[in-house]
Parts: C-alpha cells; structure tokens; sequence
C-alpha cells in the first residue's frame, strides 16, 4: 500500500518533491497523482505516477479538453479533473492500494482536492495543504466538504508556489503528519453491535443523555451534532449504509430550511430513510425556534429579522453570536405541513415513528423557559396529526 500525493506539479513541484523524499525517508511507498491544467510556468522534472491526461479520461474527458476551457468554462474544467481525482482515489482505496493521501493546492487544487477526498471513507488519513482554507469568503463552501469527512487541514499561510524555508517546513511537516497518522492508525475491530444514529444539541442534553443510556448497553450509539452540517454528515452517513436505525431527536434543519435559519442544511433533510428500510424515529426538538444570530444582525436592516419580525418575538440569548427566536403557530404549521408531506411519501411507514415530548419540544419551551409557548407547540401537534 502506499501514500497518495496530490497536486499541480506545473505549480508546485518544489513542495510536492519533498513532501515525497520525506515519506519515502520514513519507508513509505508513494503514487504521486498530477493534476495540473496547464495554469503554472514550470517545466517540471519531477515525474508522477499518474498524469493528468489520465485524471481528466476519469473525469469524462481529455486534458486537452481541460487546458482549453480554463480560460472559458474553468468550473467545467475544474469538475473534469475533480471527478477524475475522486474515482481515481476511489478505485485506489478500493483495490487496497492506498492508505492514507495529502494535497497541496491554492484556490482550485484546494476544491479538487476536497471533492476528491470526499470519495474516501471516514478513518482513511487525509492531509490538505492549503493557503485559501482561512477564507471568510469561501466558508460555506469548505464547509460542504470539510463537514462531512474527516480531512485534516494544514493552513499553509503562505503560498505554495516556488521554494523557501517555509514551504520547506511546510512539506516536512505535512509529510510527517500523514506519515506519523498511517503509522499510528489503529485498526478497531467491526463494531458487531447494531449501529444507530443519534441527533442532538444542547437544548436537548437531558433527553438524549437518556436515550443513550437506554440503548447503549445492546446498541453502538453514534451521535451527530444537528448545527445545519452535523445534520449533513448524518445524512451522508445513513445513505452508506454505515447505519442501521436513525433517532432523529433534532430534525431542526429542516425548519431552518423553511423558515431561513442558521442551521438550515436543506430541503432534503427528511428524505435520508425514504428508500431504506430502517427505523426511523424522530421528534420535534428545535422546531421551537429559529437560529438567528449574531446579535448584531437585528439593527442592520437583516432580512430575515426584518421579515419575520424577530426583534418582537421571545428571544433567548446564548450569547452575542448565538440567538435564538421563538417560532410562530403560523411557522410550526407550515413545518408541520412539509413534515408530514414529506414522512407520508415513505414507502414504508410502519418503520416511522414521531414521538412528541409532552412537556415542551426542547429545554427552552417547557414551562417557564425562555421560549415557552404552548399554543404555537399544539399548533405543530394537531397540524402533523392532521
């Protein structure tokens, strides 16, 4: 087996060199895969084990291809090479010819490099060294990737162009790093117990700390956190088939979703067991309000204050950064409605289950809590059961 490096050789020839001499040091086998796209200026000497002509053929289409649409359609380019990079790595890992893998990149090696790892399982060593990962702009994008593999990141601060004592500290470390991971991994064996999924947040502690109580002693419990891409990773993980029963007790996203809230993770949602045939049982906690901070948002004219009227609503604050609104009987209802359009399209009902805490959907909304409101909370109740 061996470990696979990744990256522009006509740009980075220099780190990626000695990235490999220092594995190879440490008595590692390398594949160096090259998926440069004609953008750098080096003639490189450096000579790789997969070129990109064979990437951008995995990708469905030719190198040729690529390097004359960069300067055009360069997204298309992009998700040429991308693909191929994915089944490349893919079918490595599959055939049991790789072990771990570290990139180098910029702006464009960085989201080729990720969309590729995104194709290795979760406990399969991923490095990325990247100078664009910091960001702020690029945030929810990363987050997509970043949010549903294990990928450690290197953020390399400088460019990874040319050669000087920091890319030299830069490839010692990375090399090192992934290195040092794959020499210490340790192999666990198959969990032989049934394997469950579990949502949760902080407005839901006392209730899941009793589920896991409940099943932990005949069931392998796994727990995601339901911020918008915890819920994500759930999803993605479910649809593998690495699971076999989903507690949803913060299905949440989804009506962040609707209603335009912080956690929002999309309108699918719902839809992870549609076509699985495992339990599925979920409840309503965090449908009792809306995610809807920084604080500061409320005096800056922010639409989703400003639509839905938030600053007169029942507030409750975490802190600056974080706050949450009450939801409106009107809200629950339409959360309700898409809810239960959404369970009823499951070929498998009986395998469905929705359980309705009767003090309150969350800590917050009990009697006497920050967001107690027991009419909109009924309203959620007689609408689902319709």
């Amino acid at each position: 087996m061996a470990i696979v490096i990744m990256g522009m050789i006509d740009e980075r020839e220099g780190i990626l060199g000695i990235i490999k001499d220092q594995i190879e040091k440490r008595g590692h086998k390398t594949i160096l895969i090259d998926f440069s796209i004609g953008t750098g200026g080096i003639v490189p000497s450096l000579k790789e084990d997969v070129p990109s002509s064979e990437i951008a053929l995995l990708g469905g289409g030719s190198i040729e291809e690529v390097k004359g649409r960069v300067s055009t359609e360069r997204d298309r380019a992009i998700a040429i090479m991308a693909e191929g990079l994915a089944k490349k790595l893919a079918f490595l890992y599959s055939t049991e010819q790789l072990e771990g893998v570290i990139a180098v990149g910029g702006m464009t090696g960085t989201f080729m490099s990720l969309t590729a790892m995104n194709a290795l399982p979760f406990g399969v060593p991923k490095l990325l060294i990247s100078s664009v990962v910091a960001m702020p702009a690029y945030a929810n994008r990363l987050s997509e990737f970043l949010g549903l593999r294990d990928i450690v990141v290197m953020n390399s601060v400088v460019d990874t162009v040319g050669m000087n004592s920091p890319i030299r500290t830069l490839a010692v470390n990375g090399a090192n790093a992934i290195a040092g991971m794959i020499e210490m991994t340790t192999r666990f064996p198959q969990e032989s117990r049934t394997s469950l999924v579990l949502t949760e947040f902080n407005f839901c502690d006392e209730g899941a700390h009793y589920v896991r109580n409940l099943l932990s002693e005949h069931y392998d419990i796994v727990s995601f956190h339901a911020q918008g891409i915890g819920d994500k990773a759930a999803v993605d993980f479910v649809r593998q088939g690495r699971f076999q029963g989903f507690i949803d007790l913060v299905p949440a996203s989804f009506g962040e979703y609707l209603l335009g809230g912080n956690r929002a993770s999309g309108p699918d949602r719902l839809d992870v067991a549609k076509d699985l045939l495992i339990p599925y049982i979920l409840s309503p906690c965090g449908f009792d309000m809306i995610s809807c901070g920084p604080l500061e948002r409320k005096d800056k004219g922010d639409h989703l204050w400003q639509s839905r009227k938030l600053a007169e609503r029942k507030l409750f604050f975490q802190d600056a950064i974080r706050v949450q609104a009450r939801t409106s009987a009107e809200e629950t209802r339409e959360i309700a409605l898409a809810v239960a359009a959404k369970l009823n399209a499951y070929p498998h009902k009986e395998v469905v289950k929705f359980v309705i805490p009767r003090k309150g959907f969350s800590s917050l909304s009990v009697e006497g809590g920050a967001l107690y409101d027991r009419e909109a909370d009924e309203a959620f109740v007689a609408t689902l059961r319709g």
